[in-house]
C-alpha cells in the first residue's frame, strides 16, 4: 500500500524521515510517497484529511482528531526550550501586552502557547521564515521564531524576551510537546502499526548513523552551518521523539487542555496514539 507522507522540509523532519525517504529502511506492507510542506499549510491540509500519514502542529490536533490519531514516534519536544518571543531591543514579559506580535499561523503549537501565556496582544501573521523580517518592516513590533531561527536570531541583533518551552516547563513541570506526526484513523491497524515501526526503525537508523543522516539534513538547514544545524537536529530528535511514553501524552494534554480553558480551543479533546 502507498503511503502519503507529509512533512516539512526543516533539518529535523529531514533528519528523523531520512531512512524512510532513501528507503534503508523498508516494509512489505507499505510504502512511503514524500511530500513536503510548511507546517501551518500541514495543518490547514489535515484538516480535510489530505494525506495519509502527516506532520501536525499538537495545537492543531484538536481540529484534526476526528480523522487522525497520533503516532507514538516521531514528535518534536522541547524540554525546557522551546519558540522565543524576540525584539529589536531589550523588553520584559510585561510590556509585550496589547503589541502586534509577528506569528507564524494560529495553528502552531508556538501562537497557542503564547496565548496561554500572554492573551492580550495583536498577531500579524506572516510564513515562519518572515516572522523576523516583519519587524524589521515595522509590520510587528515583537516576532515568534520557531525553527532554526530559534538559535539564529541574535545574529540580527534581536534580544530574546521569553522561551515558551522554559516558561511551559517552569509553569507545568513537563516538556512543551510542539509537533506531532498523525495517522488517519481509517487506514487498517496493520497499517498503522506498521506505519509508527518505520517512523522509529527510521528514527533509530539517523541516530546510529549520525553523521550520515546529518549530511542528508543539511540540505534542508536554510543555510545553518553544520555546527549550528547539528545543535538544532540534536535539540528537536531526542528520545520523545524515539518514543513519546508516558510523558508527553500527559504534557499533550496538558497543554490542549489549558487551550480549551482559555478559550482558544472550542473544545476538549483527548490526545490518542498509536503505538
Amino acid at each position: 500500500m502507498e503511503i502519503v507522507c507529509a512533512h516539512s522540509p526543516d533539518s529535523d523532519d529531514a533528519f528523523m524521515f531520512y531512512a524512510l525517504a532513501t528507503r534503508k529502511v523498508r516494509s512489505r506492507l507499505v510504502q512511503f510517497k514524500h511530500v513536503l510542506d510548511d507546517i501551518e499549510s500541514l495543518n490547514r491540509k489535515a484538516m480535510a484529511g489530505e494525506y495519509e500519514f502527516t506532520a501536525i502542529s499538537y495545537h492543531a490536533y484538536p481540529y484534526v482528531a476526528d480523522k487522525y490519531m497520533l503516532l507514538a514516534s516521531g514528535s518534536s519536544i522541547g524540554d525546557n526550550y522551546g519558540p522565543m518571543l524576540v525584539s529589536p531591543s531589550p523588553m520584559s514579559l510585561d510590556e509585550i501586552k496589547g503589541k502586534r506580535i509577528a506569528v507564524p499561523g494560529k495553528m502552531t503549537t508556538a501562537y497557542l502557547t503564547l496565548k496561554i501565556m500572554e492573551p492580550d496582544f495583536q498577531p500579524v501573521i506572516v510564513p515562519f521564515d518572515k516572522v523576523l523580517d516583519a519587524v524589521k518592516e515595522s509590520a510587528a513590533d515583537v516576532a515568534l521564531v520557531i525553527h532554526e531561527a530559534q538559535l539564529t536570531f541574535s545574529k540580527g541583533g534581536y534580544h530574546q524576551i521569553v522561551d515558551l518551552g522554559k516558561w511551559f516547563k517552569a509553569a507545568h513541570g513537563l516538556p512543551l510537546p510542539l509537533g506531532a506526526n498523525a495517522l488517519l484513523r481509517k487506514l487498517p491497524d496493520d497499517v498503522r502499526t506498521e506505519c509508527c515501526r518505520l517512523m522509529r526503525e527510521s528514527i533509530n537508523y539517523a541516530l546510529d548513523n549520525h553523521e550520515e543522516a546529518l549530511n542528508y539534513a543539511m540540505q534542508f538547514a536554510r543555510d545553518m552551518e553544520p555546527a549550528l544545524a547539528e545543535k538544532f537536529v540534536g535539540m528537536y530528535v531526542n528520545h520523545y521523539t524515539v518514543d513519546a511514553g508516558e510523558v508527553i501524552p500527559k504534557a499533550a494534554q496538558k497543554l490542549l487542555d489549558l487551550g480549551f480553558e482559555a478559550g482558544i480551543i472550542p473544545h476538549k479533546v483527548q490526545v490518542e496514539f498509536v503505538r
